[in-house]
């Protein structure tokens, strides 16, 4: 078992990896998300690659079979039940925990038809890894827009996972090499952030941030910069008082506590060699104050993680790219990384536990 100095000699804005090694790991779940987009694709494209650690998506199978040979890629499909077992995953194979599409889908081609379809793939997952045979969800691209055109109210897949894990509170945090931002506030117009931005929330956000980059990522003392809201950090109260009233109240108090915060800093200056380089994560107030950053740097290599949640979480940070779907173009680089760092919260939690 890696020891507290192992743990700390790892370099601190990457995931923990881990000696310990269960003889039988629990497969990953991958949902394939939207059956018009490219999830499909890069499904198929993954399992061209031999994985060390077994997975399972969660999709029609006669849907994978047709869309792997429109994009002329050989690849024996295996349906699994909810509880199985795989040692690997092999080149060529895809195992799949079959769901039934509720209409037809055709690359890049949106039908409201199949919004069921894809929030029965996501239900069926959260069930399985809930119930333990599973040991976290890999998600790929859904399209709100199409799902909520069904009349089916939806937000987004972190909301969603929330609501369906019975979690009160959870944060989207995404991570590239070198950088992982979360966020405060998600899906909310800018119009109403300064309103949502509560102590309450920014307390709950806060603490589990802390509690799941020491428990999912094996970081013993986490350094989390925060930004400000506004503008130069409010600017002593001339730019704003969410900073005085709000922010740095909180931050005293969990300081307090123990954790090493910093901040309210201006968020123009914030993201800059200087600050980051001793920097576990940055908590951002709203989605893109800090994601543009991120996926700047590493766009394509970058994961979506959710915190807070009873199961591991993660995804792609990208969309549907429903132009794509069916061309043999989409790149896999972040879904690799989406699993990669799957496994890698996975092993953490093995040392934590």
């Amino acid at each position: 078992m890696a020891t507290p100095d192992t743990l700390r000699s790892l370099h601190r804005n990457t995931p923990v990896a881990i000696i310990m090694k269960q003889p039988h790991p629990r497969p990953l779940l991958v949902t394939a998300g939207e059956p018009g987009g490219i999830g499909p694709d890069l499904c198929i494209q993954l399992a061209q690659q031999q994985q060390s650690h077994p997975w399972v998506v969660v999709s029609d199978p006669e849907l994978l079979q047709q869309r792997a040979s429109i994009l002329g890629l050989p690849v024996q499909i295996h349906r699994v039940e909810q509880q199985t077992h795989i040692e690997s995953h092999q080149a060529g194979h895809l195992y799949v925990l079959p769901v039934s599409l509720h209409a037809p889908a055709r690359c890049g081609k949106l039908n409201p038809d199949n919004a069921p379809f894809v929030l029965e793939t996501l239900d069926i997952a959260i069930a399985a890894c809930q119930q333990g045979h599973y040991a976290g969800i890999v998600t790929a691209p859904l399209h709100k827009g199409i799902i909520n055109e069904a009349g089916i109210p939806f937000t987004g897949h972190t909301e969603y996972l929330a609501q369906k894990t019975n979690t009160s509170q959870v944060v989207m945090m995404l991570a590239t090499e070198g950088l992982r931002v979360a966020l405060v506030t998600t899906h909310l117009p800018l119009s109403q952030v300064s309103q949502a931005i509560t102590p309450s929330l920014l307390s709950s956000v806060v603490d589990i941030l802390n509690h799941d980059l020491q428990t999912r990522l094996g970081i013993e003392q986490p350094n989390i910069l925060v930004c400000g809201l506004n503008p130069h950090a409010g600017e002593g109260g001339h730019m704003g008082r969410e900073e005085i009233e709000i922010i740095e109240p909180v931050l005293e108090r969990k300081r307090v506590e123990g954790m090493k915060l910093f901040g309210p800093l201006p968020a123009d200056t914030l993201f800059t060699p200087r600050h980051l380089q001793n920097a576990d994560a940055v908590l951002a107030m709203y989605h893109d104050q800090g994601l543009p950053v991120l996926k700047h740097m590493g766009f394509g290599n970058a994961v979506n993680v959710t915190l807070g949640l009873p199961i591991i979480r993660t995804s792609v940070d990208h969309g549907t790219a429903l132009h794509l779907a069916g061309t043999g173009k989409a790149d896999i680089g972040s879904l690799q990384y989406a699993m990669h760092y799957a496994v890698q919260m996975i092993q953490a939690g093995q040392v934590n536990a």
